[in-house]
């Protein structure tokens, strides 16, 4: 029997369930792991499709002037510049100090082997599952890691959240955290949602909007929670990061921290909010804010010892269209945009092949074109970090790549 879940059905089975959107930030789990080596792993996933070439625009590429002539970009739209081909979207400025200190850097034109039907879901699945197929697959990339890794317990893997993160679902251990935020919708009822908005773009941007309004309003009454003595300490250890709506993500990078701090070896967690179908030159500048909390936490709190062995990857299921829609947004698209942080990394630079903005070197003829496998730069990341060889990497963690020549993303 086929079923059908319409916007309709979908507002009366929330009521049915219970659930109130205004009240949910669709917060999503975080995961730890201690491991028999010194330096530290964070993966972010980007759950919406960031829009890399919005993030690291290319200004310096004329295909990218003429496909967003209706977009303010580059430098001289306050875009930072990188390299002279390159610039940095305004919601990373606060990143910019960790760009000159070279613990900041991208990887462009990367993806998956996913292609073309442009799901969320499956999108999703397969960036943490890490393989070519979904086939068959029940566990993620990082879990297969730890199975590779002898001496890891239960209470050396976390997870922060209502669900379980598939990166780290598998055979090795993982144990859960919970923090103390009050969500009013249920699971289900967020399952409901994502589907209505899986098939229905204008209204998953105006939910996904209303989610990172209504997250910000959550954080920022329990930031008022907190203490003067509270917010003072904070205030001093965290100097560049910004304060307000993005206190709930800070939460989550400081308990990351000090877990990172201790026994733990990596964590792995999400930021939502990147689907930007609609108003994207207004909507991304949120999540962008987000992740530029997120990392400068990380850094705060984990304290220069540990910061300077510690590599963050933030990827994301694909990027977005080169052109905008009729509604100033974007589209699913194909080619994205990795973003590295810390003091492992080999910053101050993009990393990749850049394929061309012309539209016969678009990934049909309307996607950036993907020149590198997501799951090689990963691959390449965990072998610097954790001395992994090869064949491991290869067909255990992620079965069936070639790793071909080391990229140099690591110092």
């Amino acid at each position: 029997m086929t079923y059908r879940l319409d916007r309709r059905s979908f507002l009366a089975r929330s009521a049915a369930l219970g659930c109130s959107l205004a009240a949910s930030p669709l917060l999503t789990p975080v995961s730890f792991a201690a491991a028999p080596w010194d330096a530290r792993l964070v993966v972010i996933i980007l759950r919406g499709g960031m829009d890399g070439l919005d993030v690291v625009q290319p200004y310096g590429d004329p295909g990218f002037a003429a496909a967003r002539a209706a977009w303010p970009s580059g430098p001289e739209s306050g875009a930072a510049d990188l390299d002279g081909f390159f610039a940095l979207h305004p919601g990373l400025a606060p990143l910019l100090p960790l760009w000159r200190a070279e613990e900041l850097g991208f990887v462009h034109a990367v993806s998956t082997p996913y292609r073309d039907k442009r799901s969320h879901f499956d999108g999703q699945d397969m960036l943490e599952a890490g393989t070519a197929s979904l086939a068959g697959v029940r566990d993620g990339w990082l879990n297969r890691l730890l199975q590779a890794v002898p001496g890891v317990e239960t209470s050396t893997a976390y997870a922060i959240g209502r669900e379980d993160m598939r990166l780290l679902s598998g055979s090795a251990p993982v144990a859960n955290w919970l923090p103390g935020i009050d969500l009013e919708m249920s699971p289900q009822a967020r399952r409901l949602a994502l589907l209505v908005m899986e098939s229905d773009p204008a209204f998953h941007a105006a939910l996904n909007e209303a989610m990172m309004i209504l997250d910000g309003e959550q954080a920022v009454a329990e930031a008022g929670a907190m203490s003067a003595e509270e917010e003072a300490e904070a205030g001093m250890q965290m100097g560049m990061v910004s304060a307000g709506a993005n206190a709930a993500h800070r939460r989550i990078a400081d308990f990351a921290a000090e877990q990172l701090r201790g026994a733990s070896r990596i964590a792995a967690f999400s930021i939502n909010g990147w689907d930007t179908h609609r108003a994207q030159e207004r909507g991304l500048s949120t999540p962008l804010g987000r992740l530029s909390d997120t990392i400068l936490t990380l850094r705060a709190r984990m304290g220069a010892e540990v910061w300077d062995k510690t590599a963050v990857l933030a990827m994301t299921e694909f990027g977005r269209t080169v052109r905008p829609n009729g509604t100033g947004g974007t589209d699913h698209g194909t080619g994205g945009l990795m973003l590295m942080a810390g003091g492992a990394v080999r910053g101050g630079r993009v990393h990749g092949r850049w394929p061309g903005l012309d539209e016969a070197d678009l990934y049909q003829r309307r996607d950036l074109m993907p020149t590198a496998d997501l799951r090689v730069q990963a691959a390449w990341a965990m072998r610097g970090l954790t001395g992994l060889d090869r064949a491991t990497l290869e067909r255990a963690v992620f079965p069936g790549i070639e790793m071909g020549g080391d990229p140099g993303l690591l110092r």
